[in-house]
C-alpha cells in the first residue's frame, strides 16, 4: 500500500458516521415529503371537489368519478371570469410596479444619502407599520370619494405610489450591501442620482425587486377588502369580489352548487401558484440575503 493510499485510508469517516449521515438525510426528506403532502393537501381537495358532480362533492373519495369537467364549462359561462381575470391582472401589475417603484426611490436616498436625522426620519417611516390599515380605511376612502375616483380601478393601486414601511426596509437592506465605490464612481462620471439609481441600484438588486414585485402583486390578488368597497359595478371586479359574488350566488339557499364555487376557487388559486414557481428562485435568493447588513 502506498503513503497516498494509506493517507485515504486514515482519513475515511468511520463507518458510524457515514451511517448517522445517512439516517439523518433519509428522516430529512421523509420529513420534507411529508410537510409538502401536508402543504398541498387542501388544493388537492380542492381539485378534486371542483371536478365532482353536486352530489358526490363532500364524500371522501380523492378521485372524481365521473369527472365533471362541466363544472369549469358553467362557471365560465354563470359569470364574467374572463372581465374579471383582466381586472385582476392589470390591478395587481399596477399596484406591484407601483410600490416595487417607489419604494425603490426612498430606500435608495435613506441608503445612499447622508444628512442630519436621516435614521431618526428612517424611524419614523418603520413606525408607520404598526398602524392597522382598518385606522385610515375611511379617511382613504373619504378621499377617493371627493375625487370622484370610486367605482374605479385607481383606488386599488395608486396609493402604492407612496410607498410601503416594510418594503422599503427591505430594499434598503439590499443597497446597504452594495459598495459605496461604485456610486462615487458613477458621480466622478458625471452620472446623476436618479442615473446611479436607475443603472446601478436597480439591476444590483433585481431580486429585491422581484421579491417585492411578487409579495405585492399576491396581495392585491388576494385583496378583497379595497374592491368590495370601492368597487360596484360588476364589470370592474376583481377576482376575490367575484368569487364572493359567486360564493353567494351558488353557495347559499336551498340549491347550493358548491361544485361550481369551487371550480371558481381553483381558476382564482392557479395563477398564483404559477406566478410563484416562476419566481420561487428569486423569492428565495431575496428572502435569504434580506438584512445581511443594517
Amino acid at each position: 500500500m502506498t503513503v497516498i493510499e494509506a493517507d485515504r485510508t486514515t482519513i475515511r469517516p468511520p463507518q458510524s458516521f457515514r451511517t448517522r449521515w445517512t439516517v439523518a438525510r433519509v428522516i430529512y426528506f421523509a420529513l420534507l415529503i411529508f410537510f409538502t403532502v401536508l402543504f398541498l393537501t387542501p388544493f388537492a381537495w380542492l381539485l378534486s371537489a371542483s371536478l365532482k358532480t353536486r352530489s358526490e362533492v363532500f364524500n371522501s373519495e380523492w378521485i372524481p368519478d365521473p369527472v365533471a369537467w362541466t363544472n369549469y364549462v358553467y362557471v365560465w359561462q354563470a359569470a364574467p371570469l374572463l372581465i374579471w381575470l383582466k381586472n385582476s391582472l392589470v390591478v395587481g401589475v399596477l399596484a406591484a410596479l407601483a410600490v416595487t417603484v417607489s419604494c425603490s426611490l426612498i430606500a435608495f436616498g435613506f441608503s445612499y444619502f447622508r444628512f442630519r436625522g436621516r435614521d431618526t426620519l428612517f424611524g419614523f417611516v418603520l413606525a408607520t407599520m404598526m398602524l392597522p390599515g382598518v385606522v385610515t380605511m375611511i379617511p382613504v376612502f373619504l378621499i377617493w370619494k371627493n375625487l370622484g375616483l370610486t367605482n374605479t380601478h385607481l383606488p386599488l393601486w395608486a396609493g402604492n405610489l407612496f410607498g410601503s414601511a416594510f418594503y422599503i426596509f427591505m430594499i434598503r437592506q439590499f443597497y446597504l450591501s452594495l459598495p459605496r465605490e461604485l456610486f462615487e464612481a458613477a458621480r466622478v462620471d458625471g452620472a446623476s442620482y436618479f442615473q446611479i439609481w436607475r443603472h446601478i441600484a436597480m439591476p444590483l438588486t433585481r431580486t429585491a425587486l422581484i421579491v417585492v414585485f411578487i409579495f405585492e402583486f399576491k396581495a392585491s390578488w388576494t385583496d378583497l377588502v379595497k374592491p368590495l368597497i370601492y368597487l360596484n359595478k360588476t364589470d370592474l371586479y376583481t377576482l376575490p369580489l367575484g368569487l364572493k359574488a359567486i360564493l353567494d350566488q351558488f353557495g347559499q339557499g336551498g340549491e347550493m352548487q358548491w361544485e361550481v364555487v369551487l371550480a371558481a376557487s381553483v381558476i382564482v388559486t392557479l395563477p398564483m401558484i404559477i406566478i410563484f414557481f416562476l419566481g420561487q428562485r428569486y423569492f428565495m435568493d431575496g428572502i435569504a440575503t434580506t438584512g445581511l447588513k443594517g
